[in-house]
């Protein structure tokens, strides 16, 4: 089983740099475990398609959201992975150095390597114009429940290949 757990986001945009801070953290607790592999995308989307290409069963995308949610909410959602297949490409105007998750979604389904699973780990961002700021204090505080929220999927992902496979 092979995971790709992805930071999106800008560090030098305030909250924007939530999901880059969240892999740094996941980096330092599930480094090493068989199978997961960390990117670091930053803003260029291109690259983590690109990434994408070596294959794997499942990706986690981190990344600061707007859904209209009070500062600091952390969401878990998972795209229809089939719902994007069947766009049947990208057909809006896509700029591959600044593609956001859906971008990014989209594009990878396009080209056949969207793994089968797919979530997206977000925070409700409270600002992301500040040049040089750092992460507001809603956001920082949302960290812990972040990365909890990644250990028990890659713990879900783990159980059921186990289950389909045996040990993983």
């Amino acid at each position: 089983m092979r995971v790709l757990i992805a930071g999106v986001g800008n560090v030098l945009r305030g909250d924007d740099g939530f999901g880059v801070e969240v892999l740094r953290r996941l980096e330092q607790g599930l480094g090493g475990t068989p199978g997961v592999r960390f990117y670091e995308s930053g803003i260029a989307g291109i690259g983590l398609v690109q990434e994408l290409v070596d294959g794997y069963d499942a990706l986690i995308v981190l990344d600061a959201l707007d859904r209209g949610a009070e500062p600091g909410t952390v969401f878990v959602l998972e795209p229809g992975v089939a719902a994007l297949a069947a766009l049947g490409g990208v057909r809006d105007p896509f700029d591959p150095h600044q593609a956001g998750p859906e971008g990014v979604f989209r594009l990878a389904a396009a080209l056949g390597v969207l793994p089968p699973r797919v979530w997206l780990v977000g925070c409700q961002a409270a600002e992301c114009d500040d040049l040089g700021a750092g992460l507001s204090d809603p956001v920082c505080r949302a960290i812990p429940a972040a990365l909890q929220r990644v250990y028990d999927i890659v713990a879900t992902i783990r159980t059921a290949a186990s289950e389909a496979h045996g040990p993983v």
